[in-house]
């Protein structure tokens, strides 16, 4: 009955099939943290019992201890020392540690020196001894890219961790499965269909080459979309299977928080339970904004709903100027669709405007109509069916002129919000910025709550890509739990925008970069290029532009590197790295290109903005 009292806050050493001695380094650092903290604990001092001594029944009553903190209740029979031996190996393998010491607080195994001091540095052990505990170490608000990295890295290194993740169905009734937003109703649904764009266009091209192709070649919507939905399904799949792997729980389930540590979680059936943690990432995402005009929820869609749409889109109008928009545009004109694009003011803002307008204008002279400046007023069906008909009123921005138009499609491409209002994060005093409903963090991706963290496109102020929510999911979850102290870099990162001409970049725009350095500090190379792949089609001659921009007062070195042409997101990637490692002008003339390439061209580009020369290419 004794036993059943004591105090289970204890230090057990263990070891490698044999008992090891416990004045190590390591375990008397720990006793003495111990003793700074004037805690009572207890320890099995193995190497004082000797294997081949008498005291087993000294042993036993620490091993009974052990059980106490391990189990609320056991049966105790005669042991030998073989029985020991046993036992000892069994704890060996129950918590994966053939090292010395190993801390138990509360019923709750710590590890081992390492581990204890870290968990008295992020202050889980102070919890512990205090005898608070929590059901997970981890709790990640969304199933999406950051999410499940962050989860993964976190359970990685030992934390029990829970994912929560919800998808609300679109006012069309869409939804899908864990992965988020890139790989169900964005990167990788938009990619394959890009590639089913160009492939149409390389179809035309074929003759050209040698091949004959039928004068009619026909594209079909309905199959497409169902191969893309089959690959979705199974990398859907694959990260349940992979958080399985990683031993991390995953529920589909609404969260919304009831205290810093407390969420309540509801299911698809209403069911609801609260569970607690110790930390939480909030990473749920954002989802397309409809504009507030009759008739846009009604009978428009978003992203969310084109990947997936159960019939073909026919005549379309795309409202906005976003990458999205213009992907989206881009691929639907490519599969052989009528699309419109209606913009109210600039493409691409925030991007180099000097190559939006270069996207626009292939667009134009590739048969996508735009109708600029120009903002939607209503959306009124006519017809109902797959597809239903609608007519779109409108009024120009600068003649105010009202304008009117029928189609089968309309895509609403005009921003998207944060998924947070659900979180009811006025509860936990988490700071938001009102007008885009983000999660205000600083630069370790700490909210204004010390245990609350967010990444990814929920943060206020920093890229949506998926690449950067991943990483800063990993490095989150090291410097949590891990001995890392590396933060997210969010400066040259590169991306790409895929529209029928793709467009790569890293660095600052031109004008960022004038911005920042002043005008007469900027010096800009650039050139066009001719694929070698159009060279016997002969089409889009002179389109394909690539420039760098650079600071004349550091050496000419490179700020921003662009390139506009196919396959634009495989060279940006290699060349990003050395816009990151600070590279000149001179670096990349250095470099010997490989022939022919497109990516050839920073290492020959030496006509300047400021000389005024042509930058057309004639050669190969």
């Amino acid at each position: 009955a004794s036993l059943t009292s004591f105090s289970s806050k204890m230090v057990l050493p263990t070891g490698p099939m044999k008992f090891v001695r416990l004045w190590t380094t390591f375990s008397l650092a720990v006793k003495r943290l111990f003793d700074d903290l004037n805690e009572t604990y207890a320890a099995i001092e193995l190497d004082l019992i000797g294997v081949l001594s008498d005291e087993v029944v000294s042993l036993m009553d620490k091993i009974c201890w052990l059980l106490c903190a391990l189990y609320h209740s056991f049966n105790i029979t005669d042991w030998d020392l073989n029985s020991v031996q046993q036992f000892m190996r069994f704890c060996w393998r129950k918590q994966k540690q053939k090292t010395v010491p190993n801390v138990f607080v509360n019923k709750t195994h710590v590890g081992g020196c390492d581990a204890t001091f870290e968990a008295l540095d992020n202050g889980k052990l102070n919890e512990l001894l205090a005898g608070i505990s929590y059901d997970y170490d981890l709790i990640v608000l969304g199933g999406g890219s950051g999410g499940l990295a962050a989860s993964k890295e976190a359970a990685t290194l030992g934390q029990k961790v829970l994912v929560c993740d919800y998808v609300k169905p679109s006012p069309k009734g869409t939804t899908w499965g864990l992965g988020g937003t890139c790989v169900n109703v964005g990167c990788i649904p938009k990619k394959l269909m890009h590639r089913a764009a160009i492939i149409g266009c390389d179809l035309k091209d074929a003759p050209h080459f040698g091949w004959k192709i039928p004068e009619s070649v026909e594209h079909n919507w309905d199959e497409m979309v169902s191969n893309i939905r089959n690959y979705i399904k199974s990398l859907n799949f694959g990260y349940r299977k992979s958080l399985r792997e990683k031993k991390v729980d995953y529920k589909n389930a609404f969260v919304t928080f009831i205290d810093n540590h407390t969420v309540e979680l509801t299911n698809k059936a209403g069911k609801k339970e609260t569970v607690s943690g110790r930390h939480f990432i909030i990473a749920c995402g954002g989802r397309p904004n409809y504009p507030d005009i009759p008739g846009a929820i009604e009978y428009g869609i978003t992203s969310d709903d084109i990947f997936s749409l159960s019939h073909h889109p026919g005549k379309c109008l795309i409202v906005g100027a976003s990458y999205i928009a213009l992907e989206c545009a881009g691929f639907l004109h490519g599969l052989g669709f009528d699309c419109t694009i209606m913009v109210r003011s600039i493409f691409l803002r925030g991007f180099d405007q000097q190559v939006a307008e270069m996207i626009g204008d292939h667009m134009k002279n590739h048969g996508i109509k735009f109708i600029r400046p120009c903002v939607p007023t209503k959306v009124e069906e006519i017809n109902e069916g797959k597809p239903g008909l609608y007519k779109v009123t409108a009024k120009m921005m600068d003649t105010k002129e009202i304008v009117e138009g029928e189609y089968n499609t309309v895509l609403f491409a005009i921003g998207r919000s944060a998924c947070t209002d659900p979180l009811n994060l006025q509860n936990v005093g988490v700071i938001i910025n009102p007008s885009n409903k983000k999660i205000v963090v600083d630069g370790t991706e700490h909210t204004s709550m010390k245990n609350i963290f967010a990444i990814g496109d929920v943060i206020d102020g920093k890229l949506e890509l998926t690449p950067v929510a991943i990483q800063a999911g990993q490095l989150l979850a090291r410097r949590l739990y891990g001995k890392s102290d590396v933060p997210m870099d969010y400066q040259n990162v590169p991306t790409t925008v895929f529209t029928p001409l793709e467009y790569g970049f890293v660095g600052l725009s031109e004008e960022d970069a004038i911005k920042k350095y002043g005008e007469s500090d900027i010096e800009v190379y650039h050139s066009n290029y001719n694929p070698l792949e159009y060279a016997l089609s002969k089409r889009d001659e002179n389109t394909c532009y690539a420039k760098l921009v650079c600071v004349k007062s550091e050496q000419d070195r490179v700020v921003g590197l662009h390139i506009l042409g196919p396959n634009a997101g495989e060279i940006t990637q290699g060349f990003a790295l050395g816009v990151k490692l600070n590279a000149k002008k001179s670096d990349f003339a250095n470099l010997v290109g490989i022939h022919p390439t497109d990516a050839e061209i920073f290492t020959t580009m030496n006509v300047t903005k400021s000389s005024g020369l042509s930058v057309q290419k004639t050669d190969c």
